[in-house]
């Protein structure tokens, strides 16, 4: 594999870079929630059109854009390379200078550092184009809305975002790694996961004459025991399956015994099979308790992301561009997370891979993400824009 145009790359990356951390710093400063990120957009849109792109603008927020060659004029499908770019409902504590000015809305799992990654990819590849270095087409997703469900990936799929692009790739921070360091695994990489809501109903009654109603407190008691195990047990155990109840209500008197309580709770695995079959025998291991208690049920499981699964040649080449870039030490196996990342409904269409960013300063202090402390290192975004246009220039075709 050769990575002929990595000089080049280097060059226009490392001109580009503190413009390119002022304008995350902009974003991170403005943070907007899923699907309200209309400053984002324009922000976005305005920068590439000054470098003679014609972005376009998606319907609600969000921005794909292209450059280099067409299929038609190269005869290759596209690369597309994908930045999330919404907020968290979350207050920022790091007390830097260009913190949130929004009160409980912040950057916090770090969707800026994303951002500003693509769009200095795309600001390399479009100078490489205009010297004739570009020879197959890349297109820049900037997508809405990551963090809910169901999130933005599914609104831009209906929009055709996917339309002539052969592979997909994008890159996440990870602020317990080192900066200079990638993670990457071939396989499942994050999880599916699902919510589930189960309304548990009865006639209520005293507490002294159970066996005159369906005892709801009892019957949730047994649902929240019992659901994990059953899952564990009527699932391949190697699938990663994890059902963790989060919220429990029912009741407000110790003497009666309530006539309606709710339990809520989130479901995810990392394989996709099992993820299918997951929800059959939820609902069967929910109607057989209810039924055995006499009580009645109402079940909402509403279905969030796929896990993500990597491709291996498309992992194979971010590998070899990240070593390329950073150095032969700088690719790690990652973890598998439980966490869900909708970019997983893009490889349901497209082979890709979603790489882990490392942000961390060496020898500083580990963040995590989803907290409002998280403090990235900013030459984190240097090293994913090598990285990302090694990707791009080399182009993988299997």
């Amino acid at each position: 594999m050769s990575f002929e145009h990595a000089p080049l790359i280097d060059q226009l990356a490392r001109s580009l870079e503190q413009e390119v951390i002022a304008f995350r710093r902009d974003i991170h400063a403005h943070p907007e929630i899923a699907r309200t990120e209309i400053r984002t957009t324009q922000r976005i849109a305005s920068r590439l059109r000054e470098e003679g792109l014609e972005p376009r603008l998606l319907d609600g927020t969000g921005l794909t854009c292209d450059i280099g060659p067409t299929v038609e004029q190269s005869g290759q499908s596209l690369l597309a390379f994908r930045a999330d770019i919404d907020a968290l409902p979350l207050q920022e504590t790091t007390g830097l200078p260009f913190a949130s000015i929004h009160d409980g809305i912040s950057h916090s799992c770090g969707h800026d550092v994303h951002t500003a990654v693509v769009l200095g990819l795309g600001l390399v590849l479009a100078r490489m184009a205009r010297r004739g270095e570009l020879s197959r087409g890349v297109r820049l997703i900037f997508q809405p809305a990551e963090e809910v469900q169901p999130g933005g990936a599914l609104d831009l799929l209906a929009q055709d975002v996917l339309d002539g692009v052969e592979r997909i790739y994008a890159v996440h921070c990870e602020p317990k790694v080192d900066v200079g360091t990638v993670g990457t695994r071939i396989g499942p990489i994050t999880s599916a996961c699902d919510t589930v809501t189960v309304t548990v109903t009865s006639a209520g009654g005293h507490t002294s004459r159970p066996h005159l109603t369906g005892d709801v407190v009892y019957a949730i008691g047994r649902m929240i025991t019992e659901v994990p195990s059953v899952l564990g047990r009527r699932l391949d155990p190697r699938a990663g399956v994890n059902f963790t109840w989060g919220h429990v209500q029912a009741g407000s008197a110790p003497n009666a015994i309530p006539s309606s309580g709710v339990i809520s709770g989130t479901l995810r695995c990392l394989d996709v099979t099992a993820w299918e079959r997951a929800g059959e025998v939820l609902h069967e291991t929910i109607d057989h308790i209810a039924s055995a208690y006499g009580v009645e049920v109402s079940m909402h499981h509403k279905r969030g992301v796929p896990p993500v699964v990597n491709d291996e040649d498309c992992t194979m080449l971010l590998e070899a561009s990240a070593r390329d870039a950073l150095g032969a030490n700088a690719v790690a196996l990652t973890e598998q997370s439980l966490g869900g990342e909708d970019f997983a409904w893009y490889l349901t269409k497209v082979p890709g891979a979603l790489a882990r960013l490392g942000t961390r300063t060496p020898g500083g202090t580990t963040y995590d993400i989803h907290r409002g402390d998280l403090i990235v290192d900013e030459s984190a975004i240097l090293a994913g824009i090598r990285m990302l246009a090694r990707t791009a220039t080399v182009g993988g075709a299997r």
